[in-house]
């Protein structure tokens, strides 16, 4: 089996019903629709937003047309296609006819600067680019750079000469299923890691891993026919897309929400019905603060039907969900931890029937199994510290066209997560940190996760980020870089007082007020604040120990 046969599986079962929905508030309303079948843009109300919506049937039909077009232009089993768009309705149906082609998908971060796109479009082999208006900008500037690349289609209005109108040559292109017989063990995506020490690696996948990762997310939210996914975070990442895959398995809708604001979160679920909403940690928060702050108002919403808040990508502050739920006490909560290197969510979950655990990131996920152990592999006693090791069907192949890194991490079937953890008693495991963002301080190794946890108690803590400095006679101290809540304001020193309920060799030796830069997919850019910070460029107050 193949991921491709569930789509054609619910365009034979469910044809006439909604795939997909793409809500995007800051497109006007008249914006030409750009699938030919794609269904209808709705005008109830005179600030409705511009709203898309396409069934199964043509969810199918459309990714057989792509499919059918790369094939009329010399593609073959193995060709390498690049997605560079954002989240909009023409992303899925492309993303499944480069699988249904027999050719290898390759999404990009939406945040690459133009060397970065270089880098990874030269790294993947790519030799066809799919790239959306947001990105004109980028491409030209690179757009003779890239030898491999053969062909660029484009997806949008006001074409580049140098590229091909995507979706007028789609519409010419038989919507006829592809005469390409797929296997399980073929190469179906490459995947870039969040690059968090430096350029990012590929990180390549078969379908085999894809269809498991439909079978474990299914299995942890028990996806309906009924639910209604709310997908707000990049498509180019495996979590969101993962996660989506529960829908693709049940044959439920799903919306793509193009804004962030709690009030666009709230309108989405109230108005499409939304049963399941995947968060990121700042979103959460911003929420929250929206709410306690009364700049919006619950009861202007319908929110009922909604069931399951789940997050995943970054560790969850354990006061962000006691929060959560004192404002929403009926939902149902999760966490996953994933990688892409383990094709994204779900190889450990907490599991919405352990709510008591909460902080834990919790147990091995359906089909996976983990493991905590020391620097030669051996697993670590219970409650001690050691790395991280999963292993399951989603564990990628390799990374690809770098077998040193891959022999690094890739030990007997089992991948090495870099993430340093330990388990209770009943086998929930919790997060310590990163293994490259230990600090080790006078000999002692500190896990920042454990501070920035402690720091988000503050009541005028919004955000927080611990990372190390460089000290002439520790080696190291903590710096905690803090993001104070909107309209508060907050002194060294009342954060210092605050500390000392820590340990003192936990304590942060420096404090600093300033933003806590995440990437799209919620993680603290640390090796951004590291570059920020060790070079002095802020002014930094001296904390004493």
């Amino acid at each position: 089996m193949v991921i491709a046969d569930f789509l054609e599986r619910n365009a034979r079962l469910y044809p006439s019903e909604t795939a997909l929905v793409e809500i995007n508030p800051s497109e006007e309303r008249d914006k030409a629709v750009t699938w030919r079948e794609a269904s209808l843009i709705e005008s109830a109300l005179p600030d409705a937003p511009y709203r898309r919506a396409i069934s199964w049937k043509d969810f199918d039909r459309q990714a057989n047309r792509f499919a059918n077009l790369l094939l009329s232009r010399s593609t073959s089993r193995g060709t390498k296609v690049g997605i560079l768009m954002m989240n909009c309705l023409e992303w899925l149906p492309i993303y499944f006819g480069i699988l249904k082609a027999g050719c290898i998908a390759v999404p990009l971060n939406f945040r690459y600067s133009s060397e970065e796109i270089r880098y990874c479009l030269g790294l993947a082999d790519v030799e066809v680019l799919v790239f959306g208006p947001e990105f004109v900008e980028r491409v030209d500037a690179i757009q003779g750079e890239l030898p491999a690349v053969r062909m660029m289609f484009f997806v949008g209005r006001e074409k580049p000469a140098y590229a091909e109108d995507c979706m007028g040559l789609v519409n010419f292109c038989s919507s006829g299923a592809p005469p390409v017989a797929l296997q399980e063990t073929d190469h179906a995506a490459i995947y870039f890691s969040s690059g968090t020490t430096g350029f990012p690696k590929a990180i390549l996948h078969d379908h085999r891993a894809l269809v498991s990762s439909c079978q474990t997310e299914q299995n942890h939210h028990g996806q309906t026919r009924e639910d209604v996914f709310l997908c707000i975070p990049p498509l180019y990442h495996t979590g969101a897309k993962m996660h989506w895959f529960g829908s693709l398995l049940s044959g439920s809708r799903a919306v793509l929400l193009r804004g962030v604001t709690p009030e666009w979160i709230l309108r989405a679920v109230t108005e499409e019905k939304c049963t399941i909403v995947w968060l990121l940690v700042p979103w959460a928060q911003d929420l929250l603060d929206a709410v306690d702050c009364g700049r919006v108002d619950l009861r202007h919403y319908l929110l009922d039907q909604w069931r399951l808040m789940h997050i995943g990508a970054q560790p969850v502050p354990p006061s962000l969900i006691k929060r959560w739920k004192r404002i929403f006490p009926n939902h149902q909560y999760d966490t996953n931890y994933g990688l892409s290197e383990s094709i994204g969510p779900g190889c450990v979950h907490l599991g919405v029937e352990n709510i008591r655990k909460v902080g834990a990131i919790g147990v091995p996920g359906y089909l996976w199994q983990a493991r905590i152990v020391d620097e030669q592999g051996r697993e670590v006693p219970q409650g001690q510290i050691g790395e991280l090791a999963v292993k399951g069907p989603g564990v990628m192949l390799c990374y690809y066209k770098n077998p040193e890194a891959t022999a690094e991490v890739l030990r007997d079937g089992w991948l090495y997560t870099g993430d340093m953890a330990r388990a209770d008693e009943e086998g929930f495991i919790y997060l310590v940190d990163r293994k490259k963002d230990v600090v080790i301080s006078g000999g002692e190794n500190i896990y920042p996760v454990q501070i920035e946890d402690f720091l988000r108690r503050h009541d005028r803590v919004k955000d927080v980020a611990v990372i190390g400095l460089p000290d002439q006679r520790l080696g190291e101290i903590a710096a905690a870089i803090i993001e104070v809540k909107e309209g508060m304001s907050c002194t060294e020193e009342e954060i210092a007082a605050f500390c000392e309920e820590l340990p003192r060799y936990k304590r942060p030796r420096r404090i600093i007020f300033d933003h806590v830069p995440r990437n799209p997919t919620g993680k603290i850019e640390k090796p951004v604040l590291r570059e920020r910070y060790c070079h002095g460029r802020l002014v930094e107050a001296q904390v004493s120990g």
